[in-house]
């Protein structure tokens, strides 16, 4: 086994930083599974509240507001607005980023082809990349198929919200654990 590979290796919630892409309003109603994303991506949001785990969310120029269910679980983060694919290749999430000195990235979003893979690929030569496929989708199931397996391919860890939940927390029987269960039941 290859112990060097992000995928053997349980993830440090201190070196972690959530990123939701493009989970708007204008977008989201022609997403395949939009429902369970926006569900998830919810999810994970309230998860980041509770575990003090920074997020950064995007929105894509045009594309309307981020939706309500993602501003209403974290009122104190303002998207970084983007014409870019990838965010890396824009220069608030960049610098966004490099302030939090995070070198894990989670991935949430959509469209999982698009902004989401090309933010992995751009992401993985400094970071540690997990993409939450059920907080993930596009307009076509193909296209997230394939797009989730290139980036592992590519290296980056291909989980679900779930599995990063209980990764972070790591145990039972704490006040954290049961704050979170909530959102597992």
């Amino acid at each position: 086994m290859n112990t060097d590979h992000p995928a053997s290796q349980i993830l440090c919630r201190d070196d972690c930083v959530i990123v939701l892409i493009d989970l708007q309003e204008k977008l989201l109603p022609v997403i395949h599974g939009h429902e369970t994303v926006i569900e998830n991506a919810a999810r994970l949001a309230r998860f980041a509240q509770i575990t003090h785990i920074p997020v950064i969310a995007t929105e894509q120029e045009k594309l309307g507001t981020t939706v309500s269910a993602i501003t209403t679980a974290l009122p104190t983060v303002q998207p970084i607005s983007k014409l870019t694919f990838s965010c890396f290749s824009c220069q608030a999430f960049a610098d966004a980023l490099s302030a939090l000195n995070r070198s894990t990235v989670i991935l949430a979003g959509v469209e999982a082809h698009i902004c989401v893979l090309q933010t992995a690929i751009q992401a993985l030569p400094d970071h540690t990349v997990h993409i939450i496929a059920d907080a993930a989708s596009s307009r076509v199931p193909e296209n997230k198929h394939i797009s989730l397996q290139r980036a592992r391919e590519a290296g980056a860890v291909i989980t679900t919200t779930e599995i990063f939940m209980y990764e972070i927390l790591q145990r039972a029987g704490t006040d954290e654990f049961r704050a979170v269960l909530p959102l597992v039941k």
